[in-house]
């Protein structure tokens, strides 16, 4: 977003952050939603509720698709308004900061693996990078739904920890990015049935190197560059495919607050820093060595 995004317009000065949790502090005329007082978080999908897709809940298929904090002014200030639909009870057992990293990591990790991914258990998956919030929600939900993980990264370290999270093993990306020849030894040379790539330009060639027959490459970013060119004869040879996903629909989101709510899941935290050093958040944010998501707490932390 600082940078800014082609074909997305900002307004400036912009106002960052999609996630959040708090307190809500007042209703619109006529609305229905959590009382006044609730605590809550905040689902940053935003959509109109009225076109074909989302009366079929297919809401992330929505023309009008907007994300907090990308498309609209964001989360990261004293008071956010949102539709009713977008407010949810905080689940049991969670701090504000643990509730605000959930949202936007985790409904997009799991409409990626289980909506668009279809990932079965028993099932082999590939996480590319070890650090991100997304990556480290990844790995759990692939973890509870029963399949074999294995993760992807230059950082002996984040490596490291993502076992602890639940990866079975970990693959180190070498100078000349051929992580492919690893992950076809670490799959006993069968191949991995499910990728999860953020990466994009860089890795997406190798991903599909390293697939199973009839297996996916699921793509929810571009962080290396949006153009990848890949052989097309292995795709259609192996049967495989290469699947889009953002975000998620109402019913994702849903799903993924009763796996909160039962236990199934939980949130990675790197550091919190209080409102007053937001910047220092951003410059840990950037500095390349976050594992899980990095919060603001407007009254602590603590």
């Amino acid at each position: 977003m600082i940078e800014g995004i082609p074909g997305v317009p900002v307004e400036l000065p912009h106002v960052l952050g999609s996630d959040g949790a708090g307190v809500v502090d007042r209703l619109g005329p006529g609305v229905e939603g959590p009382p006044i007082g609730s605590n809550v978080l905040l689902n940053p999908g935003i959509w109109d509720g009225t076109c074909a897709a989302c009366v079929q809940g297919n809401e992330a298929l929505c023309r009008q698709y907007r994300i907090l904090g990308e498309h609209t002014q964001g989360s990261l200030t004293d008071f956010v308004v949102l539709p009713a639909r977008n407010v949810h009870p905080i689940p049991d057992g969670l701090t504000f900061a643990e509730a605000a990293a959930i949202p936007l990591v985790f409904q997009t990790a799991w409409r990626a693996l289980l909506t668009i991914g279809a990932l079965q258990p028993g099932e082999t998956v590939a996480v590319i990078g070890a650090g991100g919030g997304v990556a480290t929600a990844a790995i759990q939900i692939a973890r509870w739904r029963g399949a074999r993980v294995v993760v992807v990264s230059r950082s002996a370290d984040k490596r490291a920890r993502a076992e602890k999270l639940g990866a079975e093993g970990s693959v180190p990306i070498p100078e000349d990015g051929a992580f492919d020849k690893a992950l076809w030894a670490w799959s006993d040379r069968k191949g991995v049935d499910l990728i999860f790539d953020s990466a994009g330009q860089r890795t997406i060639p190798r991903s599909l190197r390293s697939l199973a027959r009839g297996g996916r490459i699921v793509v929810i970013g571009a962080t290396t560059g949006p153009m990848a060119e890949i052989d097309l004869r292995t795709l259609f040879w192996r049967s495989a495919s290469i699947r889009g996903s953002t975000m998620a629909g109402r019913s994702d989101f849903e799903a993924v607050l009763a796996a909160f709510q039962g236990g199934k899941l939980r949130p990675v935290i790197d550091r919190s820093y209080p409102f007053e050093n937001a910047a220092g958040a951003w410059e840990r944010f950037t500095s390349g060595d976050v594992f899980g998501k990095v919060v603001v707490e407007r009254n602590g932390p603590g």
